[in-house]
């Protein structure tokens, strides 16, 4: 059941002992949201405690490094800024709420909210938190900054707005350390995180005249590599930023046999959340994910058949 804002908010001051669950390959956006409302229920007494099926990253150890985790009894089960809960799907089997900005989303919870508006969940759980508590902590403020700044490209996607700006400045105002979250998430990468990009990038290929690129992450180059997936965040970003590509795809195999992670990136008019549908996935306009059981030479060849498809109905092929 999709439900409105203020039903969401009255589920979570209701509720105690709720566990805060975030997406696999968490992301800024996803962490932010998480820790966030986590900070938030603790001031007002609750139990809680933020769980995920993937490793966090180290970068985010600004955020997460004075959380203690709770052993406690689940009442009460959230999911924030979730496309695919990962294994946490099968552990937890019913989500009592949703919090989301994708458009996509089913609603696979019991209740849901969704404001494919926002240009980042944290966006939304902004709104929450304010509700909540009355104002944004600087525990608050530091991961919804994270998380509205990595969900924007540090504000020059498309998805950002003239509320996003405003949002931005009143975390910045609550002490956000702006400057040093944009350095930490956008200026400094792993030596690790740099092999896997050069190694990646030379597997590029292109299709329908140069108008698609595909690049692909194999478990080999993870493992020579030394990489950790929280490592390789924004990488799916590279194969749209070449002149001419209006459809960026990053095929990244799975550690499991036979399984593809694909992350699309588009220009207008090519809809990456309905280009990823077809494969089960969706996310946004420009930019989604999907799975593909296959090996990556098969999901190679699906993408391309599919992207021509696409193409070829926009007139651009």
């Amino acid at each position: 059941m999709f439900i409105d804002l203020k039903t969401a908010i009255k589920r979570l001051s209701e509720k105690d002992n709720i566990v805060i669950l975030l997406h696999q390959f968490p992301d800024g956006d996803t962490i932010g949201c998480g820790y966030s409302l986590y900070f938030a229920l603790k001031k007002l007494g609750k139990t809680a405690r933020v769980e995920c099926c993937d490793k966090i990253g180290d970068r985010y150890s600004y955020i997460t490094e004075n959380v203690i985790f709770e052993d406690f009894e689940p009442e009460f089960v959230v999911a924030v800024d979730v496309a695919l809960l990962g294994s946490k799907s099968d552990e937890y089997k019913q989500i009592d709420l949703c919090i989301d900005h994708h458009g996509s989303n089913c609603g696979y919870a019991t209740e849901t909210y969704v404001d494919a508006s926002a240009a980042a969940a944290c966006e939304i759980i902004y709104e929450v938190v304010k509700e909540l508590n009355g104002e944004v902590d600087l525990n608050g403020a530091t991961a919804l900054y994270t998380g509205i700044s990595t969900d924007t490209g540090c504000f020059k996607f498309t998805n950002t707005t003239a509320k996003t700006h405003r949002i931005a400045a009143d975390l910045m105002d609550l002490g956000a350390n702006f400057g040093e979250i944009n350095r930490i998430m956008f200026e400094t990468n792993s030596k690790a995180r740099i092999e896997v990009e050069t190694k990646a990038l030379n597997t590029l290929k292109y299709a329908c005249d140069g108008k698609v690129a595909i690049m692909t992450i194999t478990k080999e180059m993870r493992k020579t590599s030394g990489a950790e997936d929280s490592e390789l965040e924004g990488i799916t970003s590279l194969p749209r930023t070449i002149e001419g590509v209006v459809l960026g795809l990053t095929i990244r195999e799975r550690d499991n046999v036979n399984i593809c992670k694909v992350s699309a990136r588009s220009h207008a008019p090519i809809d990456a959340s309905e280009f990823c549908s077809n494969f089960g996935g969706g996310g946004h306009a420009r930019a989604g994910g999907c799975e593909i059981a296959a090996p990556v030479e098969e999901t190679f060849e699906k993408l391309v058949e599919v992207a021509e498809k696409m193409l070829k109905e926009a007139g651009l092929y």
